[in-house]
């Protein structure tokens, strides 16, 4: 399956979907609803045609290879490509970062993960493509990460915890989280999308990261790969990656950074936000 070409598929994608961007500028035009989707939220017109883009490309993959996977969307739920089983599994997150599109702030993304089993251990490539920066970050198991073709290194100044990223930004939320890393954290980031705050990690602008209210497997799985690649340590709720299931029923609380020391100080704040 990695044999195909998902690389150029989602460049595609990406492309198109930024020209519906820029057809559409306007934070009034952008918030139009339709629905809900099968990961349970409100559904924007715009995340719509995001992933009919998406499809629209899976749909010729299919047709090419001849090969079965069932894709795993925030809008349309599962959806089989071919007949009989396979293990593949396409998870897609047409847009990571819904509310900055829709208020037209540039920090959001395409998220694309391509895995050979149900869980997140079994993620084999992932692709991240951030619109603001226009920056491409790419995975394959083993292969390492990239950025805009280029190696991609969890390194950072060696400050310990200089800039740490907060997602799930509820202020409910992350109040607690804040003052707990009073004396711990420098400055934290709040950026509007898990899989770029994620990516950040994997590029060592941001030390950790943490989200404040579980997410979805959507949301991450691509950019786990990312940055487990790139060289960061990450925990679901303490999970193994091979007990945490990409099905869009899943919600995880995650947590990433550039070292074991780091990631255990993330770990104690992250246990002081509200449960759900």
């Amino acid at each position: 399956m990695l044999d195909l070409d998902w690389l150029g598929a989602m460049r595609r994608a990406a492309a198109a979907q930024r020209r519906l961007f820029e057809a559409e500028p306007t934070i009034a035009g952008r918030t139009v609803y339709e629905g809900v989707g099968e990961g349970g939220d409100h559904s924007l017109a715009l995340d719509r045609r995001c992933e009919d883009i998406v499809f629209a490309e899976l749909d010729r993959l299919h047709a090419e290879s001849g090969r079965a996977f069932v894709a795993v969307s925030e809008e349309r739920g599962e959806v089989a490509f071919g007949k009989g089983e396979t293990p593949w599994r396409v998870i897609i997150d047409p847009i990571d970062g819904s509310l900055n599109a829709r208020r037209t702030i540039p920090a959001h993304c395409l998220s694309v993960a391509v895995a050979s089993g149900p869980a997140m251990a079994d993620v084999e490539w992932g692709f991240v493509h951030e619109f603001g920066t226009g920056e491409e970050f790419v995975a394959r198991r083993g292969a390492g990460a990239q950025l805009n073709g280029r190696e991609l290194r969890a390194e950072g100044p060696g400050y310990g915890l200089e800039i740490v990223g907060i997602e799930s930004a509820d202020p409910k939320r992350i109040a607690p989280v804040v003052a707990a890393l009073v004396g711990r954290a420098y400055r934290v980031r709040v950026i509007g999308s898990i899989a770029i705050t994620l990516c950040y990690v994997a590029a060592g602008r941001l030390d950790g990261m943490l989200n404040a209210r579980a997410c979805r497997s959507v949301d991450v799985a691509a950019a786990q790969l990312i940055a487990s690649e790139g060289g960061a340590v990450l925990e679901f709720e303490g999970l193994p990656l091979d007990a945490a299931d990409l099905g869009l029923d899943a919600r995880y609380r995650v947590r990433g950074a550039l070292d074991a020391e780091m990631l255990a100080t993330l770990r104690d704040v992250q246990a002081l936000a509200p449960e759900e």
